[in-house]
């Protein structure tokens, strides 16, 4: 009897090891990811500075990311001596588990401008001008990020969203020397740059008349581990053209979610002006032309 039913027992136990392993693997934790939502070009101003005997002019903008994910954006800068740049981890937190690491996500560097003097981390977002059909491109040349809770995400409220903002630092101001630097955007919060500010713009020299699209996009090479990426990317749709030498631009569509802005949204938007000559401000050592500049 016994001989029997040893093939039954046996069987059972193995169900019920493989039974076991599936739980297991089931029960992993679960990572709280961040989202990372990119929003439209906003606050477009058109500013200019003398140099080499003429007239340079820039397309200005301000950028905003939001965190609508499960977790918070959490970035670990640090370095083994002062005579290099910080390597940028990210840490992910995760439900009923410690925190994952994940290595090399990028870099950190002190930046040094009449605006500020901080730690940013490297690459977090870029901004193309692209003409629409034609080959004419320009390129942001941003510096980094100083990364925090700048602003709330308007309702409705996110289910993982903090009571409080928590990344309020600022990035290790006039520390040059720090060995480690911590910045983040927690979830239902976002980090805002304004137009103008320290590699905020694009020049518009040699762009010629006609239609372009100014892209932004976060986590353009998806080091940073997220929930989505199709959110990355946001555009305006604009017309650019020169009056006397002086670029005369206005907003046709402004495009969420998209890195393309096509005619037809342009069409049902209607155009709109981004910047007149109305009054002039400073910037460093540009000159401000717009009409709705604070």
């Amino acid at each position: 009897m016994s001989s029997r039913l040893a093939p039954a027992v046996v069987g059972g136990l193995l169900l019920l090891g493989s039974l076991t392993f599936a739980t297991a693997a089931t029960a992993a934790p679960r990572a709280l990811l961040p989202d990372l939502d990119q929003e439209a070009p906003s606050s477009l101003t058109v500013s200019s500075s003398p140099a080499g005997g003429r007239t340079h002019y820039f397309l200005g903008f301000g950028s905003a990311v939001r965190n609508i994910g499960d977790g918070p954006l959490l970035i670990d800068g640090h370095r083994r001596s002062r005579r290099t740049r910080m390597v940028a981890d990210q840490i992910v937190d995760r439900a009923g588990a410690p925190p994952k690491l994940v290595r090399g996500v990028g870099g950190m560097r002190y930046v040094v401008s009449p605006d500020h003097q901080h730690w940013h981390y490297l690459g977090f977002d870029h901004y193309t001008l692209r003409q629409v059909g034609g080959a004419h491109r320009q390129r942001d040349h941003k510096s980094g990020f100083c990364l925090g809770d700048r602003y709330a995400v308007p309702p409705p409220v996110l289910p993982s969203a903090g009571p409080a903002p928590v990344f309020t630092s600022r990035c290790g101001l006039k520390q040059p020397g720090r060995m480690r630097v911590g910045e983040g955007i927690s979830v239902g919060y976002g980090d805002y740059y304004a137009a103008n500010l320290e590699g905020q713009y694009v020049s518009l020299d040699g762009m010629p008349n006609g239609e372009y699209t100014l892209v932004h996009r976060v986590n353009a090479d998806h080091r940073l581990r997220e929930l989505r990426y199709d959110n990355d990317a946001a555009s305006v749709r604009l017309s650019l053209h020169w009056v006397s030498g002086v670029p005369n631009l206005r907003v046709l569509a402004m495009c969420q979610d998209s890195a393309r802005c096509s005619a037809r949204r342009a069409a049902r938007a209607g155009a709109r002006p981004v910047a007149r000559v109305a009054r002039a401000g400073v910037i460093g050592d540009r000159r401000l032309l717009c009409c709705c500049c604070a």
